[in-house]
C-alpha cells in the first residue's frame, strides 16, 4: 500500500475552521489552534441561543397576553383556563398578536372566557 500524506486534508480542515472564524479579532481569526477553540465555543453558544430564543419569545407572548387580559378584567391563568373550557385552540403567539393588533377581537375572547368561568 502506498503512503498518503495528510497535508491536503489538514489544510482543508484548517481552512474550514478559519473560514468560520472570519471576523473574529486578532489571533482568533488567524491561528488555527486558537480559532478552533473560539469556533467550537461559538457553535455551542449558538445552539444554546436558538433554544433560549424560543423561551424568550414564549415569555414575551405570555406577558403581552397577561397585560391585555388584565385590561379586560382577567388574570392570565384565568383567561387561558376560560379559553380551554370554551375549546378555543389558539396558541400564545396568535393571542399575543391579537392583544396588540386586534383589541376588539381579544376582548370578545376575554368575554367568552369569562362566561365559561362563571
Amino acid at each position: 500500500m502506498a503512503r498518503i500524506k495528510g497535508g491536503l486534508n489538514a489544510k482543508k480542515k484548517h481552512n474550514r475552521v478559519l473560514k468560520l472564524a472570519k471576523g473574529y479579532r486578532g489571533a482568533r481569526s488567524k491561528q488555527y489552534r486558537i480559532a478552533k477553540q473560539s469556533v467550537m465555543r461559538a457553535l455551542a453558544s449558538s445552539y444554546a441561543g436558538r433554544k433560549q430564543k424560543k423561551r424568550q419569545f414564549r415569555q414575551l407572548w405570555i406577558a403581552r397576553i397577561n397585560a391585555a387580559a388584565r385590561i379586560n378584567g382577567l388574570s392570565y391563568s384565568k383567561f387561558m383556563y376560560g379559553l380551554k373550557l370554551a375549546n378555543v385552540d389558539l396558541n400564545r403567539k396568535v393571542l399575543a398578536d391579537m392583544a396588540i393588533n386586534d383589541a376588539e377581537g381579544f376582548a370578545t375572547l376575554a368575554e367568552l372566557a369569562k362566561s365559561k368561568l362563571a
